[in-house]
């Protein structure tokens, strides 16, 4: 009865840790070629065109992950289920590398995406070790390190590009990832789940879940407008960098880094969930990423101050986000233990393909109106959860 003892002990510190690192390392594989779109693509014979797929079939991958694999851990025993994942991103990573044409290359892109969504079975897995009192702070916690992975994946690419190349990437995530992949094997405790649906009755429980869960579908919609704004903004930002405030690469990367600082209100936004103030945290979140916008606009021109106050709004939208995050994962995870694994991905699919809407928009719009027109549209996003919030009448 592992799942049991499991459920009602306090979770070691050294296990939270362990998988905040673990999710923090898997989850960065999805974005470490959103900066070298253009390196890659002269090496594999990609048109320019045609670049966007890099980052549009690992998101592809991804998303099929999250609603044909992480709802197994409702099924399969979630160790082996992880270690199986990881094991299709270390081949992924490996084979990266050695594509000398793009279609090779796109494939490998795509399973690197599809095995990364273990990230998505840990997080809930970290639910599950919890008792309900701490619930919040070590999903907050488990979440920060995720966001960080996220975060620093860009900066750490375009500084190892900048060395050793962008194959280098590659081959020292999969030796990293094959490190991770042996500790997590022998040392996270077993969770069987309860007997319940066969992988058909799961996978058609989806969309009822979907349908019949208002909180999750609050959460999730919530969620994939904020995600949106954010990767929005992380597709123009580095281009507008570039552009107009003439940064190199270097540059973006540091600039970048600045915007870590944002993942400190995942583990604070936890802690305060647990205490019940989940509603109006999240009002304040979609509000602070509202306002994120509209910083960019107060100082007009490409000065310093202009630069700073970019800065500073790169912190509030990643503060904004990544507290938002963690306070929907804790609110879903409540929905029961026996749906979490299901619940997580459909969660995390409609979010992140949010997150595909807004980088596609700021494409199209930073082409076609700059900085103005692409931070109309990121500013609509947060404003249309705003509203969405006010109709809003239980936590």
């Amino acid at each position: 009865m592992n799942h049991v003892r499991l459920e009602t002990k306090k979770v070691p510190n050294w296990i939270t840790f362990l998988l905040a690192i673990a999710c923090g390392v898997i989850v960065a594989n999805l974005y470490y070629a959103q900066p070298l779109v253009g390196p890659i693509s002269i090496d594999t014979h990609l048109s320019l065109a045609s670049a966007g797929l890099i980052v549009t079939l690992t998101q592809v991958g991804y998303v099929f992950g999250l609603l044909f694999i992480v709802p197994l851990s409702d099924l399969i025993e979630n160790r082996r289920l992880v270690v199986s994942a990881l094991t299709v991103v270390i081949c992924s990573l490996v084979a990266a590398p050695l594509a000398h044409n793009a279609l090779f290359f796109l494939v490998t892109a795509m399973f690197i995406g599809l095995g990364s969504v273990a990230a998505q079975i840990l997080v809930p897995y970290a639910a599950h070790l919890a008792t309900e009192e701490q619930r919040g702070q070590v999903v907050g916690n488990v979440m920060s390190g995720l966001l960080l992975g996220i975060m620093l994946a860009r900066p750490i690419a375009s500084f190892v590009t900048d060395l050793w190349g962008w194959q280098a990437v590659f081959t020292l995530s999969a030796t990293i990832t094959a490190i991770l992949t042996v500790l997590l094997a022998f040392v996270l405790p077993e969770r069987k789940p309860l007997p319940g649906l066969n992988y058909g009755e799961l996978l058609s429980s989806l969309w009822a879940l979907f349908k019949t869960k208002a909180v999750l579908r609050r959460r999730s919609l919530y969620q994939a407008c904020l995600f949106g704004a954010f990767s929005l903004f992380w597709t123009v930002i580095p281009l507008s960098l570039a552009n107009n405030f003439h940064l190199s690469q270097q540059g973006i990367a540091l600039f970048a880094l600045a915007g870590v600082a944002g993942a400190i209100a995942a583990p604070i936004a936890g802690r305060l969930a647990d205490k019940g103030w989940t509603k109006k945290l999240t009002g304040s979140a979609i509000v602070i990423a509202v306002l994120s916008f509209l910083l960019t606009h107060i100082v007009e021109g490409y000065s310093t101050l202009s630069l700073v106050m970019l800065v500073v709004a790169a912190i509030t939208l990643d503060m904004a986000v990544s507290g938002n995050l963690v306070l929907s994962q804790r609110a879903i995870y409540s929905l029961g233990n026996e749906i979490r694994g299901r619940v997580n991905g459909i969660f995390m699919a409609v979010f992140f393909i949010g997150g595909a809407i807004g980088s596609a928009l700021g494409g199209w719009a930073y082409a076609y109106g700059g900085w103005m027109l692409a931070s109309i549209l990121g500013l609509s996003m947060p404003v249309a959860a705003l509203l969405y919030y006010c109709t809003e009448k239980n936590n």
